[in-house]
This record gives structure tokens, sequence and C-alpha cells, in this order.
């Protein structure tokens, strides 16, 4: 009994040392998380999982962890997890873990089940950007821009991460985090690599750290020289004194700052003054000018995790206050790595824009600084399924240099491509619409009709005439709405709207209806005054509120022409026996007349006869399948002129 108790106890004590165990486990991944220390945290929070020990805290930190460091299968696997046991849960899984686990599918080329949580992710986040480009047909306008480019490879790439290519005289400066003499203590612990150094290639195609004061023992990246080349403005971690600098939640954070060129080596280093300890602001890029400054940040005020933000250089170390991009370029994502062009076209990365998996490159007019023109996938090859970005074009000679972890032809974590743009993109959303104005009536076709083309201001932006087969041609914007309106001399103006949409040519055939309408003895009043059908219930004969408002039509022509008489012919399709038709036809053609006649119409002025299925208008006849579109054609009601 005694051994048996000591082993329940040694059982217990053991139960015990282990939840203990996997508390203090997860606590140190939480603290590694907490710092941005994603690899450590994986390791940990993988190993507590693995055990058997769960719950959405660890799935979402351990999801989050994979999808930071770009291991978008590890990440979709978590996030299936957390989803498939905790969305029962409403309050659980917030909106920014779907769309994480979206991108995560989508990097893996599960597209459809991308969209349907992404679908999760626009009704949790109420988001109109996303929401917009489930609703078009993205992938569609995707692969219309692909094919642009030739890749070539960059020979100065290493086994280590080499990214964010700047132009610089006749070569480049690029970030790299090769092997530069780093000490283990100084390893970035985000993806455990070494901090990133400054490097540049020149005319003579050698590679070296960029001289002075730049490269320290902490991350430089991403940086733009001016035209001049005498100051450059670059990317470092925040640190004082040659100590890291931390943020109140212990995060040590990016800032953009200034170098001058003295003697041939950069020096001078000022911090700019929108920097701050609380957030990052990293990622710089000038205006043609070089009047704004273009950059990413988290700051107050971001709508995603990262948007694109500028500021107005004043002179003399002064800067205006920072102006968000707005809605239109940024989303609930990632915005970052912006490039402007000498023609004003700003390339970005982002993976809230519809892409093909983590970060894309997009692109948009920016002149006159407006941020509300199309956002454009460049296609690919520059995008893929893993991250695209920092992406940089000459204008003049249409090649340039961007960055990817994808795996094919890669010599590293991030590695540098060269590429060549073979064929211009597409930046202005141009849409071919085309189409046939008839009489709706007759059907013939109308010569001579003019088509015009309404913005959503009521403004006249193009005129179209049908030519001889009443066709019309007209090229709209579709990034924004549109009305196009038909007229015709004899005829009432029809109208559609086309809201914004992807470029796809659409087709508007208009069918006009004469604003003064002639009928002789036998003509159809019903098709003369364009009649809904006026359906009955099944197997009954009395007025729906739905048939009232069309033969309310018909009195109002009999009130305004005292000499018009009609014959109301009721008919039926094919289904049921020929006699129940006949006999339903005729009660429903006497109840038409009795409901005219109850509202003042005089009766003698009225006929009213059923046909039953005597006069099909198709082939639907006894035996003949037919769909219910083809059926319904047969059930009508007519009202011939008899005077």
């Amino acid at each position: 009994m005694i051994s048996k108790r000591i082993i329940s106890l040694s059982i217990c004590l053991l139960a015990i040392w282990s939840i203990t165990a996997q508390e203090k486990a997860l606590e140190k991944a939480n603290q590694k998380y907490d710092e941005y220390s994603f690899s450590p945290a994986i390791d940990i929070y993988k190993k507590v999982l693995d055990k058997g020990f769960t719950s959405p805290d660890l799935l979402k930190r351990l999801g989050n962890a994979y999808y930071f460091n770009a291991r978008y299968s590890e990440a979709a696997d978590i996030y299936e997890k957390l989803v498939a046991e905790y969305e029962a849960a409403d309050t659980v899984i917030t909106a920014g873990y779907y769309f994480r686990y979206a991108q995560s599918l989508k990097t893996l080329e599960k597209y459809a089940e991308s969209e349907a949580i992404m679908e999760k992710f626009a009704a949790k986040a109420s988001s109109s950007s996303i929401r917009k480009a489930l609703e078009s047909d993205y992938m569609a306008k995707i692969e219309e821009n692909s094919g642009r480019y030739t890749l070539a490879s960059f020979p100065y790439n290493s086994k280590y991460s080499d990214f964010a290519p700047a132009f610089y005289k006749q070569g480049l400066i690029f970030s790299s985090d090769r092997d530069t003499g780093n000490l283990a203590r100084y390893r970035h612990t985000w993806n455990a690599k070494d901090f990133l150094d400054l490097y540049q290639v020149d005319s003579t195609q050698m590679v070296s750290k960029v001289p002075g004061e730049i490269n320290t023992k902490f991350h430089e990246s991403t940086s733009i020289v001016t035209k001049d080349g005498e100051t450059m403005y670059f990317t470092r971690n925040n640190f004082a004194d040659g100590k890291r600098v931390k943020s109140s939640e212990g995060t040590t954070n990016l800032k953009i700052y200034q170098a001058s060129l003295v003697n041939g080596e950069w020096t001078d280093i000022i911090e700019l003054p929108f920097n701050s300890d609380e957030y990052s602001v990293a990622h710089p890029m000038l205006s043609p000018d070089e009047k704004q400054l273009y950059f990413a940040s988290d700051m107050p005020g971001t709508r995603g995790a990262s948007d694109i933000w500028k500021v107005r250089i004043v002179g003399d170390g002064t800067f205006s206050s920072p102006v968000n991009l707005g809605d239109n370029i940024n989303t609930e994502a990632r915005e970052t790595f912006p490039f402007i062009t000498k023609n004003d076209v700003l390339y970005f990365s982002s993976d809230g824009h519809p892409g093909l998996g983590g970060l894309d490159v997009f692109a948009t007019k920016i002149a006159f600084q407006e941020y509300d023109q199309p956002i454009v996938n460049v296609g690919r090859p520059i995008n893929s399924k893993f991250d695209d970005f920092s992406y940089i074009i000459d204008d003049v000679s249409k090649k340039g240099y961007f960055s990817s972890n994808r795996l094919e032809g890669s010599m590293g974590d991030d590695d540098i491509y060269a590429f060549t743009e073979d064929i211009a993109l597409q930046l202005d959303c141009l849409q071919e619409v085309t189409g046939t104005v008839r009489d709706r009536i007759s059907n013939e076709i109308l010569i001579g009709a003019t088509v015009k083309l309404i913005g959503e201001d009521n403004t006249e932006i193009a005129t179209a005439i049908t030519d001889n087969q009443g066709k019309y041609f007209l090229t709209l914007d579709c990034s924004k709405g549109n009305f196009v309106r038909a007229l015709m001399e004899g005829y009432v103006p029809a109208e559609e709207f086309l809201p914004s949409s992807y470029g796809k040519p659409r087709i508007v055939d208009f069918y006009l209806e004469r604003d003064l309408v002639t009928g002789g003895f036998g003509d159809d009043l019903a098709k003369l005054l364009q009649l809904s059908t006026i359906y009955f219930d099944l197997n009954k004969y009395n007025i729906r509120p739905d048939a009232e408002i069309e033969i309310q039509k018909v009195i109002a022509a009999m009130e305004k022409y005292p000499s018009l008489r009609l014959k109301v012919n009721a008919h039926t399709d094919s289904r049921g026996r020929d006699e129940y038709n006949l006999w339903l036809s005729q009660k429903r053609a006497e109840a038409t007349v009795d409901y005219m006649v109850s509202k003042g119409i005089s009766r003698e002025r009225l006929q009213g006869e059923g046909y039953g299925e005597k006069l099909l208008l198709n082939n639907c006849d006894d035996g003949v399948y037919c769909t219910k579109t083809q059926h319904q054609l047969n059930r009508r009601s007519e009202f011939i002129i008899m005077e």
C-alpha cells in the first residue's frame, strides 16, 4: 500500500513538475515573442505544442512567429488548427489572424481556400478594400500583367540575405548580412541572422562596404541618395551611444537617419525628427523633385501593420508632420518599401492588396500628389507566392532590381534579382464598352443613336454614335463608376451604371422604348406598353398585387383613349390536361376583365377568351422537355386591340 502511495505521489509530482516546466517554457517563449525574437519562440512553442499542450494564445503566437519569418506552410497549419478549434468562440480569433491565414494559404497556391478565409476576414474587419478585391477578378488581372519582364541573376548575391537595392552613381547600394565579422552576440534575434550592413557595387563591379560611419554593429538597410550624391537617407536600428534603445514595450524599433558625404566617406549621421522610440520608421524614398520623403511606418494613424507615409523636406534639418497616403494605397495589412520613378509612378510592396502570396509588388500613379489612382499588381515573374519586395527601375533603360525569398534560383534567404521590363505596365484602368442599340418592340437596330459616357459627378466624358449595324464603342476609366446613356430622337433614353471593376471588355446593349407608341387593329397593347408578365398563382385565377400594377397601365391607356376596345387573351403552358388548361385560362381572362370593369372600364369595351395551350410560342408541347424559363414564355396575357 505504501509503495502504491509513493508511486502515485511520484506520478502526481511528475505531472506537476511537467505542467510547471511547460508553463516556464511558455513564459520564456512569450518573453522572446514580445521581444520579437521569433526564432527562439518557434522552437519553444513547437515543443510545447508537440507535447499536447495547446491554447488559443499559443497557437496565435506560434502561427505569427512562422508567418513573420515567411514560413508560410507551417503558419497555415497552425492557423488552420487555431480556426478549427476556437472559431466557435467568436471573440477569440480577431480579423488579423484570418488575414494571415489567408495569405499563408495563398503562398501555397491554395487560392480557393484563401478566398474563403478572406471572406471571413472581410466580415470581421468590415474591410472595404478587401471586399472590393474579393468582388473583382483580380487573378485574371494579375495574369494579364504577367510575362512582361525578363529576369537575370544578380552576380553579387551571397549565401546570406541580400536585398534593398538602390541606384547609386553607376552602381548600386544594397543591404546584406553576409559574413562581415559581426560577433555572435550581435545576431538579430528576429530571424536569428547576423545584423545587416550597407554594401556598394561600383563601376568596377567591386563589392565593398559603404565607407564611413554608417555601418554599425546593429542593422543598416534600405537607402536612397540625393541626385547630387551628397546626402543619404537610410534605415538603422534605434540605438544611442553604442547601445540599443528600446520602446516602452521592450522593442528596438527602426529609424531613418541622414548622412553626408565628406571626403569620400559618409559621416555626420543625424536622426530625423519624426522618428520615435515607440514605433518604426523605415525604407526612405525621395520624390523626383526631392522635396518629399516617403517611408514606411507603424506610427499612430497607421491602418495596418505598416503604412506608407510622407513628409515635406523644408530644409535645414526641418521636416513637416508625417502624412498618411490614405486608404487607396494603405490597407489593413503591410505596405512597405516605396520606390518612385522620375515619371511619378509609386512602386511598393504589400500583402494587403490582391496578390499571389506574401508580399507582392504594386504600382500606381501619384502625379500631382494624388493617391487615388488604380493600384496595379505588376504580375509574374516579379511577383510569386513568396515575398517580393524592394523593387526599383530606371525609367529610361527599363532595367531594374528587386528582392525575393523565393526558392528557385536563390543562393540565400533573400536574394536580389535583376530584370528588364519588356512591355510597359498599363497603369490606367481602361475598359472597353461596346454594344448595340435597338428598338425594344421591333428589335430593329437604331442607326445614328447617341451613346454618352457620364461620370459619377454627372459630367459628360465621351460620346459615340451607333454605326450602320447599330453598334457603338467607348473607352472608360474602370477605376471609377460610370453611367452609359443611350439616346435617340423619338425614344425614351436608357441608362446603365457600371461600377468600378477590373478592366475586362463589357458589352452593354440597349433596347429603347418609343416615347410615342402607335398601335392599330390586331396589335398587342401589352407589347406596346412593355408590360411585365401577368402572373397567377398555381391553379388559381385571382389577380395578384404584382399583376395589378401591369393591368393598371392598360386601364390608363383605355382611360386616355375612350374609343379603345380590347380583347384579353389568356394562355397557359402545356403542362397539365388540355381541358383543365383551357378552363383555367378562360377563368383568368374573365378575372382580368372583371378586375378592369371594377376599376371603371365599361364591359362593352372588353372581351376575354382563354386559349389554354393551343397557341404555344415555342415547341414546348406535351412530352417535350423544356426548362422553367421556356415554359414561362407560354404563360402570358395579351391585350389585343380590336378598335
